[in-house]
């Protein structure tokens, strides 16, 4: 049977030049998630490290007294790097060791790796760095007790954005230490099939990014609010569980209202979720 809970992912509130205002305020996101009906919250870590992203929440007491007074769990915390080089840089080293050392208090979260978009320029030289970046940090994750599930994105500069590049580096990722997050909307952009590609890469599947795609996949708006785009989430929730899926979908919308309106959108989002999937996981 499956086992899914939803959650939100903060990126919502860092679009496009929106972030500033929401610097240092993890505690009012985590308090609009929970008010939405979302279980769980997927803060980020990047590079340079620290960042202002977490704000005073990299602090690991207190991101977790904010969790419990919210009644929200942490669903995993997503690490985002360049990994262009063979081996790690200093930085990418330290927001990679700060997420995994938190993670060891937070039972049950992953770590989540994400390529930072650095244009396609050494194409295949840069994919297998990554793949063996993410098969690093993922493997030192493994060992603190920690899984690791990679998350491919989408823009134009992105490296793992297409079907040949899923091909190359899920292949060359180590199933042993990693995962893989399906992020359906980034799939849809990237020209491929939603269902197709996660059964191809079923094995991979641990942890699932929703958002919608309004269809423009080199357009200026590529995103659409949850549940007005091209996305078929009732069908992609069904083949999850069918197949038993035990794990968090984390919704993640970019749409142009949410840059304006980060905390009505994520609350539309919960109420979508609760009216149109969580019937289908029941």
């Amino acid at each position: 049977m499956a086992n899914i809970k939803f959650g939100s992912e903060v990126y919502t509130w860092f679009m496009q030049g929106t972030g500033a205002a929401y610097s240092n305020k993890l505690d009012h996101m985590i308090r609009i998630a929970a008010l939405a009906g979302f279980k769980g919250i997927e803060p980020m870590v990047l590079t340079p490290f620290p960042d202002y992203w977490l704000g005073e929440f990299k602090d690991p007491a207190r991101l977790k007294d904010t969790l419990e007074a919210n009644e929200i769990e942490l669903a995993g915390l997503a690490l985002v790097c360049s990994w262009d080089a063979e081996g790690e840089t200093a930085e990418e080293k330290a927001a990679a060791d700060y997420a995994i050392q938190t993670l060891k208090l937070f039972p049950g979260a992953k770590l989540g790796t994400v390529p930072l978009p650095g244009g396609r320029h050494s194409l295949q030289e840069r994919r297998l760095n990554l793949a063996k970046n993410v098969n690093r940090v993922s493997r030192r994750a493994k060992d603190a007790g920690i899984h690791a599930t990679f998350h491919p994105n989408s823009p134009p500069s992105s490296i793992v954005r297409t079907p040949e590049d899923y091909d190359v580096v899920l292949n060359s990722l180590d199933p042993s230490v990693t995962g893989w997050t399906p992020d359906v909307g980034h799939i849809a952009r990237g020209g491929m099939d939603v269902i197709a590609t996660m059964t191809k890469w079923g094995h991979l599947v641990d942890h699932i990014h929703y958002k919608d795609f309004s269809g423009m996949a080199m357009g200026a708006e590529p995103w659409a609010k949850m549940g007005t785009g091209r996305i078929d989430f009732h069908a992609i929730t069904e083949w999850l569980v069918t197949r038993n899926y035990n794990g968090w979908i984390i919704c993640e919308d970019e749409a142009h209202e949410a840059v304006d309106d980060p905390d009505g959108v994520t609350l539309q989002n919960g109420e979508w979720c609760k009216n149109n999937l969580v019937p289908l996981i029941r």
